[in-house]
Parts: structure tokens; sequence; C-alpha cells
């Protein structure tokens, strides 16, 4: 039988733990309003004071991937823009955090992931509506594309948070695999220069999707994963390892 010490150290402890996911909940919702407000307000810089001089550097970006198309490269590229399908990437990072949470017993990657998926998917939303702005100058290899929808990136968000997002799921919960999940990292690196290839957005709009993916992706993981060795599955508290007994 559990003595009265022990149930009510249980009953702090379990609301030590809600209290502590409210303030990741707060915390997410506020890191996701600001980070979403800089991504519009860059694209808006983009759009207007910046126009003229970012322009052209991005217009001489595009006209280079153009010439130098070939049959096999476009092949290529289409391979790299598979890797950022949000039916690909979304999906694949879905199952990785599922495995993981079954594996190592705890909600943490699933809740990861998801919120993840949920900041990456308003991101592209909100820049997509706020910030009309056209395709480069260029042919444009992938068919269908809405003409002023270049700003920012949902390919390369969407290939950053999955890629990525794995590599940080197996570098907090298997340490044996880290280092091999590192090479991870260059699958976004293929869907970004696919879509300069492609013709399908400005070099600024790709960048701006690393730089947002990136930041929300830290944000997410420091809240939520544990950064105790290997990921271990007993929490504390989000973020944090609880002690052995």
């Amino acid at each position: 039988m559990s003595s009265p010490t022990t149930t009510t150290d249980r009953r702090h402890a379990s609301g030590h733990e809600g209290s502590g996911w409210k303030q990741v909940a707060v915390v997410s919702v506020v890191a996701w309003v600001v980070i979403c407000a800089l991504v519009v307000g860059w694209g808006w810089l983009l759009t207007h004071p910046f126009e003229s001089s970012v322009d052209p550097m991005d217009d001489d970006v595009a006209r280079w991937f153009a010439d130098q198309r070939t049959a096999d490269l476009t092949d290529v590229a289409n391979a790299g823009t598979y890797l950022g399908e949000t039916i690909v990437g979304a999906s694949i990072f879905v199952v990785v955090g599922l495995i993981v949470s079954v594996v190592k017993r705890t909600w943490r990657p699933i809740i990861f992931v998801a919120l993840v998926e949920a900041g990456i998917g308003g991101f592209y939303f909100f820049g997509t509506e706020l910030i009309p702005r056209d395709r480069p100058p260029v042919k444009l290899l992938d068919a269908g594309l809405v003409p002023d929808a270049s700003f920012p990136s949902g390919h390369v968000a969407t290939s950053l948070v999955c890629w990525a997002g794995t590599m940080i799921l197996v570098w907090t919960y298997f340490r044996a695999a880290r280092w091999l999940a590192v090479l991870l990292l260059l699958l976004p690196l293929a869907t970004l220069l696919s879509r300069l290839y492609l013709g399908a957005h400005h070099l600024t709009d790709a960048l701006t999707s690393v730089v947002y993916g990136s930041i929300w992706l830290a944000v997410v993981a420091v809240l939520v994963l544990p950064r105790g060795l290997d990921g271990v599955s007993g929490v504390d508290g989000p973020g944090r390892a609880r002690r052995a007994a």
C-alpha cells in the first residue's frame, strides 16, 4: 500500500508536469506568432522597399540555374522536389514520430512532430496569402503552380522540418545513430537546389523557408524533447529528464 507521503509526492509531480505543459503551450503560441510576424514582415520588405535591390540578384540566380538545365538534371530536380512534397514529407515525419514514440514509450516525439507540422503550415499559409510575389522570370518546369505564390517555399520548409526533424529525433533518442542521421541534412539542400533549378522560387524565398523552419524546429525541440542522454523515456516535465530514484 502506498504511504500518504508517496501519494502526495505523485500528485505534486503530476501537477508540476501539467503546469509545465501549459507553459509549453503558451511559449509555443507566442513564439509562433512572433516568427510568423517576422516572416510576413520580411516578405513585405522583399516585395516593397527592398524589391529594386534584391530582385536583380534573385533574377540572376534564377537565370543561372535555368542555363544549367539538361534532361538528366531535370529528372534529378524532380526527385529533389518530391522529397519536399507535403504528402511525402509530412507523412514520413509523422510515421517517424510514431515509431520513436512507441519504441521509447513517450508521447514527446509525436507531440514534437505535430507542433512542428502545424507551425510550418501556418507560416506558409500566411506568407503566401499576405505576400504575393511573382515566380522567377524563367520557364517554370513545375506546372500548375500559382504564378504569384513564390514567397515562401513550402517545399523547402517541408523538406527541412521532415528530414532535419527526423535527425533531431534520432539525435535525441538513438545515440548510436547520431552522426549517421546528420546525413539527412543533405536532403533539404537537395530540395532547395531543385526548387531553384525548376524556376519555382527566388533564392530569397527558399532561404526564408530555411531560416524560419530552422528556428521553429529549434524552439519546439527545446520546449518538448528531453535533454537527457538517449532521450530517456521517464520525464518530469517538458524538456527535462527525470532523475533515477
